[in-house]
């Protein structure tokens, strides 16, 4: 009966796109199987594609529906972000990630995305490291506890729990907690890496205590194995594009690892040990290797029932900000990750089958190549100091004007300005005012390309550009601050609390909003596809497949290319 309501409604949804609808043996997948690469910018798979072999990256072109000009269309394109908007079809706006962090005036202090004290981590000594941290977004946090339950719509996930009663097995797996928790959804289970254990850990929220195979996989101590070991380059040197160019004094070099391969990992009771892990290619390793264990310990894809994993490989992201989405580095990360795709998509085909596997790859967001790169070959570019500003005469003059001296701006955490609404209240001014005249003055200072209040945005008084829409699109009115600053292209922050990094993202222009878009398996037929679409149809596209209605908070569609493929 279920398959026949899924024929229903598939063809029900491809006659409402005016398309035939195909008929498929088995209606509905066994496995969606969703991949997130994060910081894997539209073009790098080109790059080396023809080094690559057959059963990775070529798999996914050759014989999957691929899209050519896919964008994220939010301004904010950080990770969370762009996870949430994968696995929700919602903007920023609606699904409320805003940013990796946002201020929360209630609690008057920066929140991280998925921190929630009610839901602790499980097991002794489990937390978040906040002193080998390279990724400052965990030193916001206010507890070590995590949950979705700030993600505000539903997900992919929730659609199919919630249509099969609870019976869909549903888990996303990453090294990083936003990355496991927001494919997860409300409904799913999740996994991430503790880099203060070297374990894969989850919280409260999910388990009362871990389930056994996490325990037998946590205690194969996989991750020490690279002890002592060090990332080699994966070929001959020679064979590389960027085989020379190794040294480069504007990459990152982290204590121990850094910036000329061969990159030693140290002694596993290292400080920065699991770190370095992660801004490598075990880090992925890793994270597959316990994706695979998951598949035969839950037995996904084994019965009639549509089942959900996501797996989000963080790698790239590391090795993106030390070294550059164009270093050595990263040349060798792709490639690295084209072989473990393909040994992943092996290991689903013996396990469930690819023909009963839907695949969706994307990421969740691009890069920006580094001012030191980018002025090799004589593009402009720049890194910024926000610190410096205050030091500027017109934000002093404004603070004059209105006489709220150190009052007037809360927080500043990029891509947002917090003003301080209860001293504005109180010196009896208009708060619309102040944030417009914050947003004119910010927008004469170096760098910044627009600065827009977030009055303006909820009042519609602004100019009708794509720029402003995307920032729009980021606009939630509980989350976001009183003033969106966007930079000048190739124009970057490259301090991440204290770590000088190579390469960022976050902003709304293309090489941030690019990202490749395919799916595969399930017996589509092959196809690219050249028009540009955003990555909120992915959420819609899943959900009219399997038969789902979409999330609650969808601003997508359905990719007609898609459904069209279905093999008949």
């Amino acid at each position: 009966m279920r398959h026949i309501l899924n024929r229903i409604a598939m063809s029900a949804m491809l006659g409402l796109l005016g398309l035939t609808p195909a008929v498929s043996a088995d209606p509905a997948p066994r496995l969606v199987l969703q991949i997130t690469v994060d910081q894997l910018r539209g073009d790098l798979i080109a790059r080396d594609l023809d080094r690559m072999g057959n059963g990775g990256f070529r798999y996914l072109l050759d014989e999957g529906v691929a899209y050519l000009d896919a964008h994220h269309a939010h301004a904010n394109t950080e990770t969370i972000v762009g996870h949430a908007t994968l696995a929700t079809g919602a903007h920023p706006a609606a699904h409320g990630m805003i940013g990796n962090v946002w201020f929360d005036r209630g609690l008057g202090r920066l929140v991280y995305n998925v921190e929630d004290g009610d839901f602790p981590i499980l097991g002794a000594g489990a937390g978040v490291d906040k002193s080998g941290e390279i990724d400052p977004t965990q030193k916001a946090a206010g507890t070590d506890g995590r949950s979705p339950r700030a993600i505000m719509t539903s997900t992919f996930g929730d659609e199919l729990a919630i249509a099969q009663g609870g019976t869909a097995k549903i888990f996303g797996v990453s090294v990083k907690d936003r990355g496991a928790i927001s494919m997860a959804g409300h409904a799913g289970k999740a996994f991430w890496f503790s880099k203060k254990i070297g374990e894969f850990i989850t919280s409260s929220y999910y388990y009362d205590r871990y389930p056994g195979w996490v325990t037998a996989w946590n205690a194969r101590r996989l991750p020490f194995d690279y002890a002592g070991k060090s990332w080699e380059l994966l070929y001959d040197r020679a064979s590389y594009r960027n085989g020379d160019r190794d040294d480069l004094d504007y990459e990152t070099a982290l204590p121990g690892f850094g910036r000329v391969f061969p990159h030693p990992f140290g002694p596993a009771d290292g400080k920065l040990f699991t770190t370095l892990l992660t801004t490598s290619p075990a880090g992925d390793a890793l994270t597959v290797d316990f994706a695979k264990t998951l598949i035969d310990a839950e037995e996904l894809g084994r019965d009639a029932v549509t089942d959900y994993l996501s797996v989000s490989l963080s790698s790239t992201d590391y090795v993106g900000h030390l070294f550059g989405p164009s270093s050595l580095e990263t040349e060798d990360q792709i490639l690295r990750l084209d072989r473990l795709l393909a040994d992943l998509f092996a290991f689903v085909d013996d396990r469930v089958g690819l023909d009963r596997t839907l695949i969706a790859l994307s990421a969740d967001h691009g890069a920006a190549d580094p001012p030191g790169y980018l002025a090799e070959l004589g593009v402009p570019a720049r890194y910024l100091d926000p610190a410096a500003w205050n030091r500027e005469p017109g934000l002093a003059r404004l603070r004059e004007r209105f006489g709220l001296g150190a009052e007037l701006i809360s927080a500043y955490f990029h891509p947002y300005v917090y003003l301080d609404r209860e001293a504005i209240a109180a010196a009896d001014l208009d708060q619309e005012a102040v944030e417009r005249a914050v947003a004119e003055e910010i927008m004469r200072l170096p760098g910044v390309g627009l600065a827009v209040s977030s009055s303006a945005l909820a009042n519609g008084d602004y100019p009708e550009m794509p720029i402003i829409r995307s920032v729009l699109n980021n606009y939630n009115p509980s989350r976001s601050g009183d003033v969106f600053v966007v930079f000048e292209p190739h124009s970057f922050i490259n301090d991440f609390d204290g770590l000088t990094v190579a390469a960022h993202h976050g902003s709304p222009w293309r090489y941030d909003t690019f990202v490749p878009l395919i799916f595969a398996g399930y017996g589509l037929q092959a196809r690219n596809v050249a028009r540009r679409v955003e990555t909120v149809d992915l959420a819609p596209t899943l959900s009219a497949i399997v038969g789902l209605k979409p999330p609650s908070g969808a601003a997508g569609s359905p990719l007609a290319e898609v459904l069209e493929a279905v093999n008949p």
